[in-house]
């Protein structure tokens, strides 16, 4: 009975993570919205994803620590962010894109605090599916 029990607890656990797993085929869909500011262009130079320059390029987001990319002009808030460890991850990502400058007050514990990013995705479900697309572009 407590075999089942488990087995039973695991399959619920498995459906729960798959369901906040996001779809990088819709994600890339919204991010044609993203494109308007960022590019994915690789280190080699090569344009994964052709897009705007007003945001930084997104190749290597993933664990990328935040305000690092070489040459772009952040807000001195996210620059601050990533000198205090903020590495991109899932879960900060979908708080951060409903509202850029509300996430770094919070991580920063800065009222003052602001982030360039006028862009809002409030739906944490699409925002996990935009995620989930520089995870399926950066796979070899």
């Amino acid at each position: 009975m407590h075999n089942l029990w488990a087995i039973t607890l695991l399959g619920v656990i498995a459906m729960a993570n798959t369901a906040a797993a996001g779809d990088a085929e819709r994600g890339a869909q919204i991010f044609d919205d993203c494109r308007a500011c960022h590019s994915v262009i690789d280190a080699n130079g090569r344009t994964v994803v052709r897009g705007g320059r007003t945001g930084p390029n997104l190749h290597g987001v993933i664990g990328r620590h935040a305000g690092s990319v070489p040459g772009f002009h952040y807000s001195t808030s996210m620059v601050a962010a990533g000198r205090r460890g903020l590495r991109w991850n899932e879960e900060d990502f979908v708080v951060y894109v409903r509202d850029a400058t509300e996430f770094l007050r919070g991580y920063l514990d800065d009222p003052a605090a602001r982030g360039k990013m006028a862009y809002k995705l409030p739906d944490a479900e699409r925002a996990r599916d935009v995620w989930a697309y520089p995870e399926r572009i950066a796979a070899p």
